[in-house]
């Protein structure tokens, strides 16, 4: 099957009806729906509308939360800590955005972690709405509902892919930094098992011990482990990260692997920062158009594939699409094909 491209408002307004008629308010289905759309809009095939399916089953079952707000666990300041009593996820972190920038504006910096909240889908889908409007942002999140990787030099899963995410202004494009620290997702290993297929590398390990490039490993006894970011020869790097993710998330919201599973869902870190309350907007721009200038004026290791900041491929594929519509992966409507007949919802008309 080869990609299908949908015009953005189609696939955003059929999202959203989907979800509106499963039960969210019309803030909360176009919250999730908008997030959705903008993990594909950035190439992130296996975060964006592919989740859409899963999510509906979670309201279905009653494992995503259709009504309510969040519990305020604790409020200071510059620091709030939220029980977002597994509500959808892209609405508590766009709500949490909201807060912490209008925080941030005028003391410089704001944090806000959420426990109990349910997945959160793509995490650089998020950072361009802050970005905008001049701060930075860091986002992470960890789920202690479920394990698929494993510490350095262990077998058994402790983390989830505990992705870190930043987004930064400058002058121009913004950075948009988003990664796990595992060497691949779980999205990923789930997609490539089921179409049958193998990842680039040897990002998985098998349950004796051994890196592989087949994700059947993860699904066979004894079950493997998806590796830590830098693999089997400095997955040190990658481990430490998951615990520093463990730590901002878990530990600040005081919610995690130490308490019972609940289902699929996030724990989450949310840090907005003002350059404006720092040195200054001006400064940090003429800094970061610096550095990333230097980047791109690297000469090329590959001839005709010039060096690009973290980002900058997703926000073509972006504007790209205004005109041309989204490029969906092949599955992903099928998939949702069901879910749109047993909702009534019409399915968009492709472009191509």
């Amino acid at each position: 099957m080869a990609d299908m491209n949908y015009a953005i408002d189609d696939l955003t307004s059929f999202a959203h009806n989907l979800l509106l008629t499963a039960g969210l308010s019309p803030d909360k289905a176009q919250a999730v729906a908008e997030v959705l759309v903008e993990g594909d809009l950035l190439g992130h095939t296996t975060h964006g509308l592919a989740l859409l399916g899963p999510y509906l089953g979670e309201i279905e079952s009653g494992s995503m939360r259709k009504d309510g707000a969040p519990l305020v666990v604790s409020d200071f300041p510059a620091a709030l800590t939220w029980d977002g009593q597994r509500l959808p996820g892209p609405w508590l972190v766009l709500q949490a955005m909201e807060v912490a920038m209008q925080r941030a504006s005028t003391q410089g910096t704001c944090t806000v972690v959420i426990r109990r909240s349910h997945h959160i889908a793509c995490l650089a889908a998020y950072h361009e709405r802050a970005t905008r409007q001049g701060f930075v942002m860091l986002l992470h999140c960890s789920d202690g509902n479920s394990a698929s990787v494993a510490p350095f030099g262990g077998l058994d899963a402790v983390f989830t892919p505990n992705p870190v995410s930043i987004g930064f202004p400058t002058s121009g494009l913004p950075v948009l930094v988003d990664v796990s620290t595992s060497a691949t997702t779980n999205g990923m290993t789930n997609r490539l098992h089921k179409e049958g297929g193998q990842l680039p590398a040897a990002w998985v390990m098998d349950g004796h011990g051994q890196a592989s490039r087949d994700p059947a490993v993860l699904f066979t006894e004894p079950k493997g482990t998806i590796l830590p970011l830098g693999g089997m020869d400095s997955g040190h790097k990658g481990y430490g990260l998951s615990l520093m993710v463990e730590a901002l998330t878990g530990g600040l919201a005081g919610h995690g692997r130490a308490d019972p599973r609940e289902g699929w869902g996030a724990t989450v870190y949310l840090h907005i920062i003002d350059p404006r309350t720092f040195a200054g907007a001006a400064a940090f721009n003429r800094q970061m158009d610096q550095v990333t200038a230097e980047c791109h004026a690297s000469k090329p290791a590959r001839s005709g594939q010039p060096v690009r900041t973290p980002g900058e491929r997703g926000l073509k594929m972006k504007a790209d699409s205004a005109h041309a519509g989204v490029a969906l992966y092949p599955n992903i409507m099928p998939l949702l094909a069901p879910w749109a007949a047993k909702l009534l919802v019409p399915v968009p008309q492709p472009l191509n």
